[in-house]
């Protein structure tokens, strides 16, 4: 049993010490200059930046039309791809350059179109989803919409 244990010790110590120096000899320089450059590269993100990131229709009549450009520039060091654009509902419509690469340092245009629906102080949102590091990017349209009637809305009074 003793003489068991003390050859399975020689073994272990036999193997750990000859892979040791077989690993060392095969890491290949090349291989990790390659993964240093990628990992750099992946270090490397756009950023979008808008101009603004709310706009105000102000007061409009119900049932109206509107529309809005928010312009923004990739101002990060890795191309911008905007993969989705989605609105809190479907009165309003986003319309964006989808899957298409912005370079660093080039702009585009995101359209929204609000068909004027609701009654009263109205805000959409619409989010993004791009390659960003957070991934998506809100932006928020509003306007107060008045009935087509002309008719304004009451407004409970506080009280105090």
């Amino acid at each position: 049993m003793k003489a068991m244990n003390i050859l399975g010790l020689a073994a272990f110590f036999l193997i750990s010490f000859s892979c040791k120096d077989k690993a060392t000899s095969k890491i290949n320089n090349d291989n990790v200059e390659v993964a240093a450059n990628r990992d750099e590269v992946q270090k490397k993100l756009p950023v979008i930046s808008f101009e603004k990131n709310e706009h105000d229709f102000g007061t409009i009549v119900q049932g109206t039309p509107q529309e809005t450009i928010f312009k923004f520039t990739n101002t990060g060091d890795a191309p911008l791809v905007i993969t989705d654009a989605r609105s809190t509902c479907g009165c309003t419509v986003p319309e964006y350059p989808k899957n298409t690469p912005i370079a660093p340092g080039e702009s585009g245009e995101l359209l929204v179109k609000f068909n004027g629906s609701g009654n009263g102080a109205v805000t959409k949102t619409v989010t993004l989803t791009a390659n960003t590091e957070k991934g998506s990017e809100s932006l928020r349209i509003k306007a107060h919409v008045n009935p087509k009637n002309g008719e304004q809305l009451a407004v409970p009074m506080k009280k105090g």
